[in-house]
């Protein structure tokens, strides 16, 4: 140390000048020096001991506990919290110390917050909706999702995977994840990518010479380099996962609902890349060709699957992919196509056509072996909405608590965060709500959520 750096640091450390007097020698003086880092390294240490033995510590008292691992509800348990862990369940209800927060819900049900595997937070359903693209500006997206995302928190859905929006999903996420905004985890895959004039192409549909050349920033592709660009892209933009539309769509302003809309290359070097990056790919799929490209390419799951032959099935089966049915959004669009002026012309044949049919399809799936996550295309009907979902799964013949496991333990699973959230146990994240009925025997309860907890903080009660 040069000797004008030695008087610098005496001039900015006070303490130490002070007490020069008392160490002549520069032994004594590293030696103070050192004792001096020990004690604040200590003070610190003790502090930050301290704080987290202060953390809120909660109990939940849950009459009837359904905990997402187990196919058999427990009777009057006791969750315990502190801060946003869950650290145990033990048996009775159990009072804690005198500072412990008890959260009385012995005449409720219990169960892990929920998890939607396919929703659109920045948009939802309205015949005005098409003209949203010409007349809405970024921030209208972005303060009408926050609106979305409360609704989609309050009945009981704490994560969800956000499956395409215009990039303002990722800020959402985001200003969440910082507590800004009152919202479930959101899972983004920013923009979706899709090919010239295939559904999530954000110009189809316009005047001519208004269309342009949109390309893999905004998520059109066409070839293996775009593919891959496409994918880098997203990553660089903060996105957690992939989409592709792998077919056409239903509320598309183009002609084909099930047409395959992308190559097998194409689709192989979109999952290669991704799978670089750590990010899996989710597939919009109505039409079996397309379908069986993805799954044979390695996406991890396909969305709506509406024309799943048993071929498919089969593939999907052998090779570990996820059905994500999206039931409410079939029974929505089926029923406002009838509606005169809901839809542009070119929609409404698609929407009478595929939409009745995806609740039958995924009875033929559940019943031939397929793995089925939940997952409800929340923003095609109105947000806050999703638990309907349960009702339409059990209709067709899946029983109520594997309806449960779907959107819990095998949703989380399928984001990879099974050791955080999807179950209630000691280590997980402190993700609970609570329905009035017991689902297993009244799965209508998911309509109406009565309680929800996200990472430890109260949000209905």
């Amino acid at each position: 140390m040069l000797r004008g750096d030695i008087s610098r640091f005496f001039e900015s450390h006070p303490l130490v000048l002070y007490s020069l007097p008392l160490y002549p020698s520069f032994q004594s003086l590293k030696s103070f020096i050192m004792n001096l880092l020990k004690l604040v390294l200590s003070f610190i240490f003790a502090f930050v001991l301290s704080a987290s033995s202060f953390a809120q510590q909660t109990i939940i008292h849950a009459g009837t506990l359904i905990d997402g691992i187990s196919d058999e509800p427990r009777s009057q348990v006791s969750i315990l919290i502190s801060g946003n862990e869950i650290t145990g369940i033990e048996n009775g209800f159990v009072s804690g110390t005198a500072d412990t927060k008890i959260i009385d819900l012995s005449e409720k049900t219990v169960l892990p917050g929920l998890i939607d595997l396919h929703v659109h937070l920045e948009s939802e359903t309205d015949p005005k909706k098409y003209m949203e693209q010409f007349t809405f500006d970024e921030a209208d997206f972005a303060f009408r999702s926050t609106d979305y995302a409360k609704r989609t928190l309050m009945a009981g859905f704490t994560t969800v995977r956000e499956l395409g929006g215009s990039g303002v999903n990722n800020s959402l996420r985001d200003a969440i994840n910082q507590g800004y905004v009152d919202g479930p985890r959101v899972i983004s895959v920013g923009k979706s990518i899709a090919t010239t004039g295939g559904h999530a192409d954000p110009t189809n549909g316009w005047k001519q010479d208004l269309m342009g050349n949109p390309g893999p920033r905004q998520g059109v592709i066409n070839g293996v380099a775009e593919a891959r660009q496409a994918v880098r892209q997203r990553y660089k933009n903060g996105a957690d996962h992939i989409k592709i539309t792998a077919t056409g769509g239903v509320l598309s302003v183009a002609k084909s609902g099930d047409a395959p809309q992308f190559f097998m290359d194409e689709v192989n070097a979109i999952v290669e890349t991704a799978s670089q990056y750590g990010m899996h790919v989710a597939a919009h799929a109505h039409g079996a060709e397309g379908m069986k490209r993805a799954v044979e390419a390695g996406v991890l799951t396909i969305e709506h699957g509406t024309h799943m032959t048993e071929e498919v099935m089969d593939l999907m089966i052998e090779k570990g992919t996820y059905y994500i049915p999206t039931i409410s959004a079939g029974k929505w669009v089926a029923e406002k196509a009838k509606v005169d002026g809901y839809y542009p012309e070119l929609v409404v044949p698609k929407a009478l056509e595929i939409g009745p049919k995806i609740q039958s399809t995924f009875e033929k799936a559940y019943k031939r072996g397929v793995k089925i996550a939940f997952g409800t295309d929340a923003g095609v009907f109105p947000h806050g909405l999703n638990g309907k979902e349960f009702g339409y799964m059990t209709e067709v013949g899946m029983p109520a608590m594997e309806a449960i496991q779907s959107a819990t333990t095998v949703a989380a699973t399928v984001l990879g965060l099974q050791d955080q959230i999807g179950s209630i146990e000691a280590g997980k994240m402190a993700d609970i709500v609570a329905t009035d009925a017991n689902p297993l025997e009244d799965i209508s309860t998911f309509e109406t959520v009565s309680f929800v907890m996200k990472d430890g903080k109260v949000y209905k009660q």
